[in-house]
């Protein structure tokens, strides 16, 4: 990991390069360049098997579907635990009834997903307006809900992405959207200021330096709005799927946070962030502007079309997508967003630290209010680490998991498990607080779990899963799917025009 900040004027800006000579130096798409990923690393998952004695432990049920994964998805796969290997169970698995069983590994509960009531009085609180206060621990059920909804919102730009992973400005992407209510307005691309060799750009191991990392959705829906009280933007975004966006993570050296928003005061350019963040937020694509210009304009424009209602701004990401929603919600908050007198709140999931001290106390001061859900034996938060790179600090208030409370996830679960967005929803919908037990009336299915992350789920749900005849090898049941991922019925897809 670098430990030096390299200039901005450096990162930020590549050398103009003619047309012809693009054409000919550029990557392929995503598409192939996460195919060589999953060959790479079935691969390495066939050669640490082989090197594994038969007789050592029998066969994990759905190892299969770990193998379907693309493990840059979320962490490396070293970080995972290989094919076959020694798991400890864990003899506690609590007694649960073959009935009710059969209800969570079902992709929807019977009677419907946890109930959601009217939060018109007190949208406010659960969007951060005095910090959650008291609304952490014990975890309020109101904004319990709130953070599932909008982990499936980020689970929907992966979905976005995996759909098509060669979307460009001008193509058309499908968006799985998780709630009808809410319309798609426009397509969010990041562009990796990374520049490769030209022998290296036409390898099959590099991607589009371009890809499609969210979208911006807005509550279009009467009922909904009444809901809720107030109109909601939600700004989505996905983690690390390419090499090169992998390439801008391992940069960690602190760089200025200088934006159109800056504060006169001294403090202000005391503000800095990780070189490699501010490089995706900031840097145009030859096609596209900056992810940080098409946020901007995109929710200026929804701002002026409902001018006069009441409006909040959500912006949610995991992982690499996380600390962009740091950044998105610093901009915005002391820009658009604070001419328009519209709160800005993020719900981030496994995020990575950010800037330091200075940046943190920027984004607070701007009014923007971070909640940022950690699983305690995720990897990820603690990056990068306070040491040998001093200045870090984290932003915001914490929700912190425990993977290991989790009944159904077994208690060595590996890292890759413990950052895994769909990991982090399920611990969100089983936590009551730090001292209480799972929540034995959590209804969010347990499928897409098993399906993401069989290896890591206790052998019982497993074999039930087995017994029930669920597919769990990435085939039929998991259409044009890299992540496993298990689309719910009824859940709205947009269409929209990648046109910047």
């Amino acid at each position: 990991m670098s430990t030096a900040a390299a200039p901005p004027s450096l990162t930020l800006h590549r050398p103009a390069v003619p047309a012809a000579a693009r054409a000919s130096a550029a990557a392929p798409g995503n598409t192939a360049h996460l195919s060589n990923l999953d060959k790479l690393f079935r691969n390495r998952g066939a050669a640490v098997e082989s090197a594994t004695p038969a007789t050592a432990v029998e066969p994990v049920v759905g190892a299969r579907t770990r193998r379907r994964q693309h493990p840059l998805l979320r962490l490396p796969s070293f970080l995972a635990r290989a094919r076959g290997e020694a798991l400890r169970e864990d003899p506690a698995a609590p007694a649960m009834s073959p009935r009710r069983l059969e209800r969570l590994l079902q992709p929807v509960a019977p009677d419907g997903p946890s109930p959601r009531g009217n939060i018109a009085a007190a949208w406010r609180r659960l969007h951060g307006e005095d910090g959650w206060r008291g609304l952490l621990d014990p975890l309020h059920p109101d904004l319990r809900r709130e953070i599932v909804r909008y982990g499936e919102f980020v689970d929907a730009a992966y979905g976005a992405f995996l759909s098509c992973p060669d979307a460009e400005p001008g193509h058309r992407a499908r968006v799985p959207l998780p709630a009808a209510a809410y319309r798609v307005t426009a397509p969010l691309f990041a562009t990796s200021s990374v520049g490769l060799p030209t022998w290296l750009a036409a390898a099959a191991c590099a991607a589009q330096r371009t890809s499609l990392v969210g979208y911006v959705a807005v509550c279009d829906s009467p009922a909904e709005v009444r809901r809720m009280g107030r109109r909601d933007i939600v700004i989505a975004l996905r983690g690390t799927c390419t090499v090169l966006e992998w390439a801008e993570n391992v940069r960690a050296g602190l760089v200025p946070a200088t934006d159109s928003n800056a504060d006169a005061s001294p403090d202000a350019s005391k503000a800095k962030v990780e070189c490699g963040f501010w490089n995706i937020y900031k840097t145009a694509g030859d096609r596209s502007p900056s992810l940080s210009e098409m946020v901007v304009s995109e929710v200026r424009r929804l701002l002026d079309q409902y001018k006069g209602e009441e409006v909040s701004i959500t912006v949610t990401g995991h992982s690499l997508g996380a600390a962009l929603a740091v950044l998105i919600a610093d901009e915005l908050a002391g820009g658009v967003a604070r001419r328009a007198k519209a709160p800005v709140a993020v719900f981030s999931f496994g995020g990575p630290r950010v800037g330091n001290r200075a940046f943190a106390a920027r984004v607070e001061a701007r009014g923007a209010r971070v909640l940022r859900v950690v699983n305690a034996h995720d990897v990820v938060p603690r990056f990068p680490p306070s040491l040998p790179l001093p200045g870090y600090a984290d932003v915001g208030r914490e929700l912190r998991l425990d993977s290991r409370a989790s009944p159904f996830l077994r208690p060595d679960a590996d890292a890759a498990c413990c950052h895994d967005l769909e990991a982090y929803i399920h611990l969100v919908d089983g936590f009551l607080g730090s001292h209480c037990p799972f929540r034995d009336n959590a209804k969010r299915s347990i499928l897409r779990l098993v399906k993401n992350q069989g290896g890591n789920v206790k052998q019982l749900y497993m074999s039930k899963a087995k017994d029930m005849r669920i597919q769990l090898d990435g085939g039929a049941d998991m259409p044009g799917s890299m992540l496993g991922r298990v689309d719910m019925p009824g859940a709205a897809s947009t269409v929209v025009e990648c046109v910047h």
